[in-house]
């Protein structure tokens, strides 16, 4: 009777065993699942609260957009012409100040545009001569112009002995102007 109650006892174990091994095994795979599904969510929070952020902010977004296109204006001039046009125009409007604030134009010249990462820099090289009051008024008739015109360097030297108390001075003028890429 023993033995039968021990083989019974067997069969019902080895039953219950292949029962529970399919289990298990389901577990398993759900435990695997549950974990891959739980770090892909963690990968992908962040940028869903990222886009989320830009679409509650798009109305801001869209007037910061807006307010920087308006400020690159001021600095870059139209992508729709040459190079070679937009830098004659520019050195004619620069002859223009610097003569209207009193400045004798001894040289100007624009030089081979260089390529930059969403921009072309047209470098220009302008040398005029007068007095010191003639240089700070050009200096500042640059500054107001739009688009602007940056001013990478200049040097200022004596272009000759004062004469009744004025000095006469010699300015090379290295200017930059900035043209959208096309």
């Amino acid at each position: 009777m023993k033995k039968i109650v021990r083989r019974d006892l067997a069969v019902v174990l080895a039953t219950l065993g292949l029962a529970l091994v399919p289990l298990i095994l389901i577990g398993g795979y759900l435990h695997s699942k549950y974990q891959w599904a739980t770090q892909r969510i963690a990968e992908v929070e962040p940028r869903y609260a990222r886009v989320s952020g830009l679409v509650i902010n798009k109305d801001s977004l869209a007037q910061a957009h807006a307010q920087a296109a308006d400020r690159l204006a001021q600095y870059l001039h139209p992508s729709g012409q040459d190079a070679n046009q937009v830098g004659n125009e520019v050195q004619q409007r620069i002859r223009s100040v610097l003569s209207t604030a009193g400045l004798s134009i001894v040289s100007t010249q624009v030089l081979a545009a260089k390529d930059e990462k969403n921009f072309e820099r047209i470098p220009l090289s302008v040398r005029a001569e007068g007095d010191m009051m003639a240089v700070q008024l050009a200096l500042a008739a640059l500054d107001e112009q739009k688009p602007a015109i940056l001013t990478e360097g200049f040097v200022l030297q004596a272009a000759s002995a004062p004469v009744k108390g004025v000095q006469r001075l010699a300015v090379q003028l290295n200017l930059v102007i900035l043209r959208g890429k096309p």
